[in-house]
């Protein structure tokens, strides 16, 4: 494959280069480790008896051990990759004053891998990041009578909520919680403004209307006494008004950090709505509560609003609002979680413990701290199955964000606002990659250049420009403050110096497009590329394909399947060896050395340095993945080669040379043949399947308990009752088949007998039984066999044995694994698919002698239908063949950034340049007769991938097999080896064309005529007449239900079974 590259790119060279592609994971998690265990503790530090006059328990420093097993060996023994935590704890006994400190061990806490996944119990799992409504102020608009009135909604991090309205008198009121409204101004009097002076001097300037006055009048409380009582009425209507009551409720309720905090993010978001002030600070605990301040400057921002004409609501679905939740901030709620349950534990046993001899130890059972993260991780809708199908696949998952989950939306009431792509996603959210279902809009994709900050809010990097000139400076940007300045596109034309030359230039500033001139231009795009995705910026030509194609091909890129022999593509946009080297597949050094011994299991480099240190690194070879698809390390470095630190030693599946290789480059013709590319069928040549150009490996894993019974422990064995010698070949003795076997279904993986229940003895025999001995206990074979559909050769086998020490569930004594590996060449049904979301299913095989062919005898790899272009509005892929056509010809990999690549002149120029015709097309020759094609046709290169949607995973047949036990029909589905369901509307179609006999024949004796599918069974074996269908068993149940109804039904004309039988003779002698 080629190895040099051509870059097509009509921007300069980005200032800002692409970041690490996951460091959103890591960064997340590390917060956790450092700053988030450390928040919880000091909230719940120190934990006090329920007198709080005893004892006191205090969490000082902690740490974490090294993991106990490497993440290797977590995956391939099922453990969970995690690291012993521990604490100091002190216990303080307030009556003698005595200081007890003493170091706990609270347990194993799973870790982050180095790839930023999770490893629990052998699965690797991915925490996504969840997108919520940040805490702080929204004002909401309402309207009565025709008239549009304002409101304001303070939601804080922990406590209750504040909803604020005006109605049509003119009065503002509030609701807590979603309770019964109380008048704005009696909350006011809570909070510390006591007369009706102070109340109007706080609004004097700004109430012209008189908003505040109207309240007052209708207000009945006229002093803080009386506003306590008021406001607790109306939150406890059934209970009697007191005013230490009340005061000591509502002061609790707002006035404590333990059940009121507006939160970091919550305080900030208040003070750039009200106060205009922008920095982003830790705020301490008192700082984090409402104050009378904050609610004076919501209500003169909701009375603002009521009399500004044209006035708007705040727009809740701006990304200004909204913010990230990573998987560090999660985790840290669990352990929140984990932490109340723990103190309701330490807080009992202080009640019941003797002062005297207690220590942190007794006290402490952190049990429930850890299962409240291990549940998390197990069970939740934001802990997933790692997508590991590919390279890309994991780096996308890791990237993805959803707005479902625990406080999120849910996808059946989600409208459509919510779905929507927002102005503020620009360089934040990808606007194009999300799923094409009900989660349509609800999960999406972090934009390439994006990164969270410390609030959790997504940031953008623009460069700043200084009198028309890019300078090197970079600012990261939320999606407030972005809408204040001047920003430029990243595809506008400069020169080296940086100067802009276009005279005017078009900016974006908030929700306008505005043309100025250079000089006025406040900021730049960083790359022309930072609006969309890692998966949507590989698709060369994205500015020439449609944006519900370029959504297919982004999501289709994630499904392809890894090739045994895997090709780079010949038309990149510049993103893939950032995405292969980020994915964490490939294999990288870690030092400045040079190479000592390299096979294909290892690679051994000498660092360079005084101390000449050795490095080996163990390559993996044919490991499984969540998906099935096979991962395999292959060294691409000589004995005796230098390595630098970072550099590339070793590819993962799906990349060549470091670089992501998803697919093929096969030469294309758009072009009709025979009919067989109708509707999206792709027609491809024998020599694809010949030189395993598609081909790819699949492992599966199968997995036999060894259990104790109540008659005796079952064993495994390779002698197996009734099983012939044929069949037990290739098992040891042990009973397990051998590594290298080649097997195919219903083989035995695992040869295993189990017990078998004897009859009830009588007591001569039971005599005999106790005077000579045992004999030989009876048992059935319950061996491990290789499913239905399946075939390949056992690469792998792992025992586990409670002999040994392993962890087992209980009752087993002893589990099997025996991995099977299957080499799949492509076949007629199999899906494959371009980057422009061109994909088809493949309808024919053809001979290459038969394939058409170009006027130097090259033959075509793959036909593909030309009315799909058009149609479809996906013109990327015949650039990209153009394009394709000529690299190959010139020997190079062409690299066209999105947005800012290859134009339809530099296309032309490198097709004359290869020699080729300008238009891209050329005559094309009939492989069968020899003669040429009526008119040019456009052939090329394209790149096409495999996707995981194979026909051998889905095809399937069954001519006999099992019935259900109740309605005697076949079972349903691939698994329960089923058949086809001939329903309601499908006998419609068979009324309709009046096949009555055909309709019979499906009804009774293909489906539950016991007694005729056996007979023509039976006759279909002889060669005889199939004899007139009975009854089916479907009829019975109904007569039995009736029944149940008290319904006697007698059925006339019911023959019995001895009449039945003679006419049957009868019918066998005619």
């Amino acid at each position: 494959m080629f190895t040099e590259t051509k870059v097509f790119s009509s921007s300069p060279k980005n200032v800002l280069p692409l970041p690490r592609l996951d460091e959103n994971q890591f960064q997340s998690f590390r917060w956790f480790i450092e700053h988030g265990i450390k928040n919880v503790f000091a909230e719940y530090s120190p934990i006090k008896d329920y007198t709080s006059k005893d004892l006191e328990l205090h969490f000082g420093k902690y740490w974490f051990d090294e993991p106990k097993t490497t993440e290797e060996k977590a995956r391939r023994d099922f453990l969970t990759f995690e690291a012993p935590w521990r604490v100091v704890v002190s216990l303080h006994n307030k009556k003698t004053g005595e200081i007890k400190e003493q170091e706990i061990y609270l347990g194993e806490l799973p870790m982050m891998t180095s790839k930023g996944t999770f490893i629990v119990n052998g699965v690797e799992r991915v925490v996504i990041s969840q997108l919520i409504r940040s805490s702080g102020v929204y004002f909401i608009e309402n309207t009565a009578r025709a008239k549009k009135l304002f409101g304001a909604k303070i939601l804080p991090g922990r406590g209750s909520w504040l909803e604020f309205d005006t109605d049509s008198a003119g009065t503002i009121g509030v609701r807590i919680d979603r309770k019964r409204r109380v008048l704005a101004t009696s909350l006011l009097r809570v909070f510390g403004m006591e007369t009706d002076e102070e109340i109007l001097k706080a609004f004097s300037d700004i109430d012209k209307v008189g908003y505040i006055e109207k309240t007052l009048k209708t207000d009945p409380a006229k002093d803080a006494a009386s506003a306590y009582l008021e406001v607790y009425k109306r939150l406890r209507p059934g209970e009697m008004g007191v005013f230490e009551n009340a005061k000591s409720f509502l002061d609790a309720m707002f006035k404590r950090s333990e059940r009121y905090d507006l939160s970091d993010v919550g305080r900030f978001k208040l003070s750039q709505r009200l106060f205009n002030i922008h920095a982003i600070k830790n705020y301490s605990p008192q700082e984090r509560l409402l104050d009378k301040k904050d609610l004076v400057a919501v209500l003169r921002e909701i009375i603002r609003l009521n009399t500004t004409p044209g006035a708007l609501s705040d727009d809740i679905d701006h990304l200004g609002n909204r913010r990230i939740r990573a998987c560090g901030e999660i985790l840290r709620d669990r352990l929140i979680v984990g932490m109340s349950r723990m103190r309701r534990t330490v807080q009992d046993r202080m009640s019941t413990i003797d002062l005297a001899i207690s220590n942190p130890a007794q006290l402490i059972f952190p049990k429930p701290l850890i299962s409240a993260v291990k549940d998390f991780l197990m069970t939740s809708q934001l802990s997933h199955f790692t997508d590991q199908i590919n390279p890309l696949s994991q780096l996308e998952h890791k990237r993805r964000i959803s707005s479902m989950g625990p406080g999120g939306l849910k996808k059946e009431r989600a409208g459509l606002e919510v779905r929507d792509v927002h102005l503020s996603h620009y360089g934040r959210i990808c606007p194009v990659q999300t799923p094409e279902g009900q989660n349509i809009g609800l999960v999406s994709q972090f934009a390439s250049f994006s990164r969270i900050n410390s609030l959790g809010f997504i940031e953008t990097p623009y460069v700043e420009v200084k009198n028309g000139k890019v300078t090197e400076e970079i600012h990261w940007m939320d999606a407030y403050e972005e809408e204040k300045y001047l920003i430029a596109y990243g595809t506008i034309r400069r020169n080296q110096k940086g100067e802009i030359e276009d005279k005017e230039v078009k900016v974006r500033n908030g929700h306008n497009i505005l043309v100025v001139k250079p000089s006025d231009v406040q900021y730049i795009d960083a790359s022309p590329q930072q609006l969309i995705s890692i998966a949507t910026g590989l698709i060369p030509f994205l500015e020439n394909t449609d944006g519900n194609r370029a959504l297919m091909g982004s999501n289709m890129q994630r499904q392809a399947v890894p090739c045994v022999l895997p090709q780079a593509p010949l038309v990149s946009t510049g993103f893939e060896e950032r995405a292969a080297y980020d994915s964490g597949e490939l294999l990288v050094s870690e030092e400045d050395g040079e190479v000592i011994l390299v096979d294909s299991s290892k690679i051994v480099i000498k660092y360079a340095g005084s101390e000449k240190k050795e490095k080996t690194y163990e390559l993996k070879k044919f490991s499984i993945t969540n998906q099935y698809t096979c991962i395999n390390q292959r060294p691409i470095i000589k004995r005796g080669d230098r390595v630098k630190k970072g550099q590339v030693i070793a590819d993962g599946e799906s990349t060549a040379n470091g670089v992501l290789a998803l697919g093929q480059n096969l030469n294309v013709a758009f072009m009709t043949w025979g009919g067989y590319n109708f509707e999206d069928a792709v027609i491809i040549s024998e020599r694809v399947v010949k030189n395993d150009i598609f081909s790819s490996v699949h492992i599966h894993e199968f997995s036999c308990d060894v259990r104790e019974t109540k008659l005796g422990e079952e064993q495994t064995t390779p002698d197996i009752p009734n099983v012939s010698e044929e069949r037990l070949k290739d098992l040891d003795e042990e009973g397990i088949v051998r590594i290298g076997a080649e097997v195919r279904e219903n083989d035995i993986l695992v040869g295993k007998i189990t017990p078998r229940g004897e009859e009830e003895l009588s007591a001569e025999e039971k005599l005999l039984r106790a005077i000579f001995g045992e004999k030989a206990k009876e048992v059935k074979d319950s061996s491990l066999k290789l499913d239905y559909g399946r075939q390949g050769r056992v690469i792998k086998v792992k025992v586990f044995s409670r002999d040994k020490g392993d962890k087992l569930p209980p009752g087993v004594i002893k589990k099997v694994y025996v991995e099977v590996a299957e080499l799949r060449k492509i076949r007629v049904g199999d899906k494959v698919a371009g980057r422009h979301g061109n994909k088809g299913v493949i309808s024919i095989i053809v001979p290459v002698e038969d394939m058409p062919y170009l006027a130097d005898g090259t033959p075509i790899d793959v036909v593909l239908n030309p009315v799909g272009v058009v149609k479809r509005m996906n013109l990327g892929q015949i650039l990209e063949t153009h394009l394709g056509w000529a690299a190959s010809k010139l020997g190079y990999r062409a690299i066209t950034p999105v947005f800012s690549g290859a134009t339809e002149k530099d296309i032309k120029e490198e097709l004359k340049r290869a020699g080729l015709p300008e238009s891209g097309q050329t005559a094309v020759y009939d492989g069968k007769s020899g003669e040429m094609l009526g008119e040019k046709i456009t052939v090329g290169s394209i790149y096409l991938m495999k996707l995981n949607h194979l026909v051998e995973d889905k095809i399937h047949m069954r001519s006999t097999g099992r019935y259900s036990l109740i309605t005697q029909q076949p079972l349903g589905g691939k698994a329960r080896g089923g058949g086809q369901r001939f329903g309601e509307m499908e006998v419609w179609a068979l009324e309709g064309y009046g096949a009555a006999h055909t309709l019979q024949e499906i009804l009774t004796i293909k489906s539950d005529d016991i007694f005729g599918r056996a007979s023509t069974y039976e006759s279909l074996v002889k060669g005889e007449v199939i004899r007139k269908p009975n009854i089916p068993a479907s009829f019975a149940v109904l007569v039995s239900e009736l029944k149940g109804m008290a319904l006697n039904v007698l059925i006339l004309g019911e023959k019995t079974l001895a009449e039945r039988r003679a006419e049957e003779e009868r019918f066998d002698e005619n």
